[in-house]
């Protein structure tokens, strides 16, 4: 008898559209801070600046000012399209001979070849150099029009208030509490009395003391984004880290610098798609539509049997070349617990950005004099030596970030992407086939259910494709049927943002399985 459905419901979420400018997050109380910042006049950069450093606040598991991200700007005037790549480096002290191999494999998002206390995954060795404020400070400089510090305010609100508990956080901090309860500011921010915090029946919400790290932002917000890397408050926060036990130094964050490119898009079908180039998996998304388009003149989904057979097929080909080539090396394309923001503005300006800690909570390890989550970036390596990304001072890791840009033949914009580590691409890519092949409504994209690869031989399938489905891949690859429920998450977390050129109408859609989640226009702020 095969397993009945762990989670017997129906969860949706709504299209919500606009004439003015909208933001999709995975928190509605951020998404609120980006449609605010959009109807005091700013444009969709400023918006995501906001509502990213809001949503390090409200949803700290997923990211924060201790991790990093990838985003692209597209500049309506212009018809140009950039990339920023902000993710996570390798310390210059890091010795790879600090994360000998044992037997077995990681428990985390990735299954690595396990590593001795798994340094690479909790605790101090595990952290890799932040880019998050070096990123969202050079996407401000560039392309934004509001002051750093105006951006910063409503976090500071938001820090100063203290975080929310509801049953999903409460959900969110318990899955990692055994981890938590082992560094003593980690416990002190998350397990207040040594224990999961949880609202009384009809009680008002358990509120997590966050006084801290909401001086570290007053502070940041007043000496700007490139204080986090020289000056005094560097120099604060590298004692901060390693008083910790974490190998930061001044010049490790003296010396990162976020990428900045104009983005070469890729055709697919009639569209132009954007991606964030060089150690993201932007590539890999590239190269699976490339095989889609190769492979397949057109999808029906109509033919859902034939439709994801061809999706497994692209995937799993995509997946194995990037796992085998690709790497920061003069031969790769270099030199999740994740979260999404999509914004676009009344003028048509499209921001799609991804940001993270990688694992939940990152590294487990909350600064004690600054109050921050810092990411567990090293886990992005792979720990055996010899290989395109595996561990060295100083070098970038593979990110499975994915952030998109769809440019559709009509003249109309769509921003996506998701959360989900390694999952992130294969959602990401489905939602483009979904949008380009059958030109499917944003409500039913996003609610369509998914397969997923995402880097071994193994086919998941949503148990709301059916029987039919099943049968038409199990000959071919290994499946297995599973829920795609709240938690555990087993595929990525997607959101979608919609640019109507022609009658000037934003829509969008948040992930559906967060109660959190929203999107919300600036039409729902005034």
């Amino acid at each position: 008898m095969p397993d009945a459905p762990k989670e017997n419901w129906t969860i949706t979420k709504p299209v919500v559209s606009g004439d003015g400018g909208i933001v999709v997050s995975q928190h509605h109380e951020a998404s609120y801070v980006g449609a605010s910042v959009l109807a005091q006049g700013g444009n969709a950069i400023d918006a995501a600046i906001a509502t990213s450093a809001a949503l390090g606040v409200v949803e700290p598991w997923m990211s924060g000012i201790g991790g990093c991200g990838n985003l692209l700007v597209y500049l309506a005037e212009e018809k140009k399209t950039y990339a920023i790549e902000c993710g996570v480096r390798a310390p210059l002290a890091l010795d790879p001979d600090r994360y000998p191999l044992i037997d077995g494999r990681d428990s985390d998002l990735f299954a690595w070849p396990a590593v001795v206390e798994d340094r690479n995954i909790v605790g101090p060795a595990s952290v890799a150099v932040p880019g998050l404020v070096a990123g969202l400070g050079l996407a401000l400089a560039q392309f934004g029009t509001m002051q750093w510090g105006r951006l910063l305010a409503p976090a500071i609100e938001l820090a100063t208030r203290g975080l929310l508990v509801d049953w999903y956080s409460s959900m969110k901090i318990a899955s990692a509490a055994r981890q938590l309860i082992q560094f003593p500011d980690s416990a002190r921010c998350y397990l207040p009395d040594g224990h999961v915090p949880i609202g009384e029946w009809g009680g008002p919400l358990p509120t997590l003391d966050q006084s801290t790290l909401a001086r570290t932002l007053t502070r940041l917000a007043k000496e700007g984004p490139a204080s986090y890397y020289q000056g005094s408050f560097a120099r604060e926060l590298v004692r901060d880290a390693q008083a910790m036990g974490i190998e930061l130094t001044e010049e490790d964050l003296a010396d990162y610098a976020p990428r900045q490119s104009v983005v070469r898009d890729f055709s697919y079908r009639d569209v132009q798609i954007s991606t964030v180039p060089g150690m993201t998996a932007g590539p890999t998304l590239c190269r699976a539509l490339n095989t889609l388009q190769a492979g397949a003149s057109s999808l029906d989904l109509q033919d859902p049997m034939r439709a994801y057979t061809q999706y497994a097929h692209c995937l799993l080909n995509a997946y194995e070349h990037r796992l085998t080539h690709d790497g920061d090396t003069p031969e790769g394309n270099g030199p999740s617990c994740t979260t999404h923001v999509n914004v676009i503005d009344r003028m048509g300006n499209v921001v799609a950005l991804t940001q993270t800690l990688l694992s939940i909570f990152g590294s487990k390890v909350v600064l004690p004099e600054t109050g921050i989550l810092m990411n567990n970036g090293i886990m992005w390596f792979d720990p055996r030596p010899g290989r395109p990304n595996s561990l060295a001072k100083g070098k970038w890791p593979l990110s499975n970030m994915c952030p998109a840009i769809i440019h559709h033949a009509n003249g109309d914009k769509s921003a996506l992407g998701a959360s989900g580590g390694r999952r992130i691409m294969s959602a990401v890519f489905q939602l483009i086939s979904f949008l380009v092949d059958t030109s499917l409504p944003l409500g039913e994209a996003v609610h369509r259910p998914r397969i997923d690869v995402s880097g071994t031989d193994l086919v998941s399938l949503d148990q709301a494709l059916g029987e039919d489905v099943r049968q038409a891949l199990v000959s071919q690859f290994p499946v297995r049927m599973v829920d795609h429920g709240v938690y555990p998450s087993l595929f990525a977390c997607p959101s979608v943002a919609k640019h109507d050129s022609h009658r000037q109408v934003n829509s969008g859609v948040a992930y559906v399985l967060s109660p959190l989640s929203a999107a919300i226009t600036e039409q729902d702020v005034v």
